[in-house]
């Protein structure tokens, strides 16, 4: 008989809408990134879709620049069968600040964290949303990206994740792992980003605070996901989505 592993099904999803993305250049002049379109559809949408399809119905939208864009297009989310609440981040000081702005919303629950402008496979957000019970944290991962654009992430043979470095430096010990922006969380997260120092880049990282946690003893496993994956990062990215539509 198999082995069952018992499961903490979230229903609740933060996603991080506030950056303009200036790379995207003109693009983002009147929107934000996160409400680009791919395939017909703002990226944005995508994502609310794809973890509704996942059984969430709660959701946490954080915008910034061009907030109206998104409040508008998607109100407070009856039209998608979920619940939609706004918080706005006034300092870009990074993606560790932005989490820190859910706790109200979160409070005990766990939660799924997507960054705005990743497309996933839609089937990769339901293995997510199934948080084992001994993980205190999922980070997925993909292969054959730059680490150099993001974060490598470092695993042990069990995909138990280790460490965590964004955008190495070239030299710097390096990993086939990418971060690939979609999490899982407890709440205990939160201890770890109320820590957090200015990264050398004078932001407060979240991937700081996720090491922080793998190498407490809490366990951190990382996920493989499966299927297409896309940081919409700037115009040509777009234009290969949009051209194998």
């Amino acid at each position: 008989m198999p082995y069952l592993v018992a499961v903490t099904k979230i229903q609740k999803a933060v996603v991080l809408a506030a950056g303009r993305g200036t790379r995207m250049r003109e693009l983002t002049a009147e929107l934000p990134k996160p409400m680009i379109e791919v395939r017909g559809k703002p990226v944005l949408q995508h994502i609310v879709e794809g973890l509704r399809d996942a059984r969430i119905r709660e959701f946490l939208v954080v915008v910034g620049y061009r907030a109206d864009a998104v409040r508008n297009f998607f109100g407070d989310g009856s039209r998608y069968n979920v619940t939609i609440q706004y918080v706005t981040q006034t300092v870009q000081d990074g993606t560790g600040r932005v989490v820190d702005l859910s706790r109200d919303f979160v409070r005990d629950s766990a939660f799924v964290l997507s960054y705005g402008d990743i497309l996933v496979d839609p089937g990769n957000y339901k293995r997510v949303a199934d948080l084992a019970e001994d993980v205190e944290a999922t980070v997925t991962v993909t292969r054959g990206e730059d680490v150099r654009k993001g974060g490598a992430v470092f695993v042990n043979e069990a995909m138990d994740l280790v460490d965590l470095r964004e955008k190495p430096n070239p030299g710097e010990l390096t990993s086939p792992w990418y971060n690939a922006g979609l999490y899982a969380f407890r709440p205990s997260i939160f201890e770890f980003t109320a820590k957090l120092k200015p990264s050398p880049r004078g932001e407060y990282e979240l991937t700081d605070a996720i090491r922080e946690l793998a190498q407490s003893d809490k366990k951190v496993k990382a996920l493989e996901l499966t299927g297409e994956w896309a940081d919409v990062r700037d115009p040509e990215v777009l234009a290969r989505l949009n051209k194998n539509a």
